[in-house]
């Protein structure tokens, strides 16, 4: 009965260890002061009960060093677990710069999973081990949330935005993959499984997968047909600010705010333009909402991070450079 029975999923990344010690330190703490509370009133109960009808008992008066200590010894422990926990989130918020980035639609009810070299999949992703990926994620219809047991990774995933997850898998297998977001009525039928595999059995895998055009060439091709390439030209007569590392910079408005050209910025660019107007263009560009699938748009932002500056620029800006897929850091 209790062969397949698993109290605690498997750890199979590089943070779900920390993850851990993090939980049980919470638990042991929370334990250690429950035992200890109720044993203290169950001592208190026995030992000051009234064992006559006219016994009272006598007034007690505050001892100020003693509310000291039970108040300075439970914040220095909540200070630490804040800080502890601290440290956990921002591991799990920030991915390595060198992550290679993977896309990730949410849909009633399937998961729709795009590698970088360009091969698609539903409810199964494939990933090598040892390599940090970063899941950008949006949705088409409602709130969903991408939730990995053994990696300890959990993000809600929103309609008309993009949050993130990170992780690095440690150990080959199979793992299994839940929306943790009521999102309808086959919500529970929401899930499927992430398999981590050897190197060198990912790139056999990726191989024999019937691999098409990158997410690059993908979004180059779309950005060509959309005769999006017109406007947004590098000459200062265009009727288009250029694009070329556009990605990570911050761009002046025509209302004098400033705003940071990452992937939110982007698609709302392309979806609704009229809403950021950049300074010294006018709002001619239309809107391409309901022309363009959620993975043609997560297309066309890989092709825009892949522009690099124009030259004369001086610096490149800040997430620039397009992710490095397995085949770039083998040819590397």
């Amino acid at each position: 009965m209790w062969l397949n029975f698993d109290l605690f999923p498997d750890s199979a990344s590089t943070l779900s260890g920390r993850v851990d010690q993090l939980y049980f330190f919470v638990m042991g703490v929370t334990a250690f002061f429950s035992l200890l509370i109720a044993g203290l009133i169950v001592t208190f109960f026995l030992r000051y009960r009234r064992r006559h009808g006219n016994l009272f008992g006598s007034a007690i008066h505050g001892s100020i060093p003693l509310e000291i200590t039970w108040s300075v010894i439970p914040l220095g422990i909540s200070l630490f677990i804040f800080v502890w926990g601290a440290q956990v989130f921002f591991a799990l918020s920030r991915p390595p710069a060198d992550a290679t980035e993977f896309f990730a639609v949410g849909k009633q009810w399937m998961w729709k999973f795009q590698h970088p070299e360009g091969h698609r999949e539903i409810n199964e992703l494939h990933v090598p081990i040892g390599l940090p990926i970063k899941l950008t994620m949006t949705s088409e219809d409602v709130i969903h949330s991408f939730f990995v047991p053994a990696f300890r990774v959990k993000a809600d995933v929103l309609p008309g935005r993009y949050t993130t997850v990170w992780f690095e898998a440690t150990r080959p297998g199979r793992y299994h993959l839940f929306c943790a977001e009521y999102c309808g009525a086959e919500h529970s039928l929401m899930g499927g499984w992430v398999v981590v595999m050897e190197p060198n059995e990912y790139e056999i895998w990726l191989a024999g997968a019937g691999t098409g055009q990158t997410l690059t060439a993908s979004g180059e091709e779309i950005f060509t047909q959309r005769a999006c390439n017109t406007c947004h030209r590098l000459e200062t007569q265009a009727r288009g600010p250029s694009l070329n590392g556009i990605f990570g910079r911050r761009v002046a408005l025509k209302d004098g705010r400033m705003v940071l050209a990452d992937e939110s910025y982007l698609r709302e660019s392309i979806l609704n333009p009229a809403a950021k107007v950049v300074a010294g263009y006018d709002p001619v560009m239309p809107t391409f909402q309901g022309q363009l699938s959620e993975e043609e748009v997560l297309s066309l932002l890989h092709y825009l991070k892949s522009l690099a500056p124009a030259a004369g620029d001086s610096a490149l800006p800040a997430g620039a450079r397009p992710a490095r897929t397995m085949r770039d850091r083998g040819a590397s």
